[in-house]
């Protein structure tokens, strides 16, 4: 135990909240994951009653313990420890739940609690209450699993009544591409980081890179290039896209370098497919899902779920576009769709809190 931290205890014994607070804080800003020092804090939070700030010290506490390996269960928490971690996991879950239960409330009032089966089977899976129940069991989503959903690898085009009136606009969708491509200005990089590409990102013959002109990124529309495209946008528009605040969907021409080769990688949920309309599409160019390979073909969309491990790979000498766009699984109801866009930024909201606290 830390000089500061047995100071704090003194403090909390002697009834004086405030000094004890403080130097909880000062033992935290000088080493953030001290979980044992953020417990206390939950606690002393939790006694004056600031319930939502104890929550996330709570959290935050657990959090890091257990990415070190502790508080995991009895036996990885040392005895004197015990029933307080298990307090802050039991205080965790159920303010967590009540909050949920917030956000659904009206939903399950308006078209009953039967319409958010899945949805209450996908919150378990998620909090690690029950196993999740492949019905493939390729198909791992890294983040949210719906479950009773039929999984596919591809799915047939007869599903999506949008297709062909999108891939009739393949022509007017190109031009506008061809118009951008000599633009540097509204490129993003899709890894964002050296780190990244190199981790996700090979190449044939020279340094690979993945790029693209996005029009949607984390849900936020890019006024810019839909203004430079106001025929591809208003073809997105017209599309079903998973819209959930600061998640998706992620829309953009996808330029493939030469040789650019996108390893093996598995996508966040089944709740939302990735759709492909090819736009310039060289020799040697492939997409793979689960082991079953699809070549573009310019101007045919192609729709898949990323949550089964896929790659794609441009071994040409020129470069290749799709326009790569997120959708709503046309498996979900409107309510779960509904559901889904409430419960997934708050999801986000959390995971961003714990980062700042």
């Amino acid at each position: 135990m830390t000089a500061i931290l047995a100071d704090a205890r003194r403090a909390t014994l002697a009834g004086d909240w405030a000094t004890a607070e403080s130097l909880l804080r000062l033992a935290l800003a000088d080493l953030p994951q001290d979980h044992e020092a953020r417990l206390e804090l939950g606690e002393l939070l939790e006694r004056r009653g600031e319930h939502d700030a104890a929550l996330i010290q709570y959290a935050r506490a657990l959090q890091d313990a257990q990415a070190l390996g502790l508080w995991m269960n009895r036996d990885s928490t040392p005895g004197p420890l015990q029933p307080r971690v298990e307090h802050a996991v039991v205080w965790v879950r159920d303010r967590r739940r009540a909050a949920i239960a917030a956000l659904l409330d009206p939903l399950a009032a308006k078209y009953g609690a039967k319409a958010l089966r899945r949805i209450e089977r996908c919150l378990r899976i998620y909090f690690g209450e029950e196993a999740a129940p492949y019905l493939d069991a390729r198909q791992q989503p890294t983040f949210l699993y719906v479950p009773e959903v039929a999984p596919a690898t591809y799915f047939n085009r007869a599903m999506f009544r949008w297709i062909d009136a999108l891939e009739e606009q393949t022509d007017a969708i190109r031009t506008e591409l061809q118009a951008l491509l000599p633009t540097a200005a509204s490129r993003e990089r899709v890894f964002d980081s050296d780190e990244l590409e190199a981790q996700n990102l090979r190449g044939q013959n020279a340094a690979p890179s993945w790029n693209g002109y996005y029009f949607f990124r984390h849900g936020e529309r890019r006024q810019d290039n839909c203004d430079a495209c106001p025929a591809t946008a208003a073809a997105l528009d017209a599309l079903p896209l998973s819209r959930i605040r600061d998640h998706g969907p992620e829309v953009l021409f996808s330029v493939f370098t030469a040789g650019t080769h996108l390893l093996p990688h598995r996508g966040v949920t089944n709740a939302r497919l990735v759709a492909h309309l090819p736009l310039i599409v060289p020799r040697d160019c492939a997409l793979r899902v689960a082991g079953e390979d699809h070549v573009w073909r310019e101007g045919e969309v192609v729709v898949f779920d990323d949550t089964y491990e896929h790659e794609a790979w441009n071994r040409s000498d020129a470069i290749r576009v799709v326009l790569i766009f997120d959708i709503w699984n046309p498996l979900l109801t409107d309510v779960e769709r509904a559901a889904l866009t409430e419960l997934i930024p708050s999801f986000g909201d959390f995971r961003h809190a714990l980062e700042q606290a």
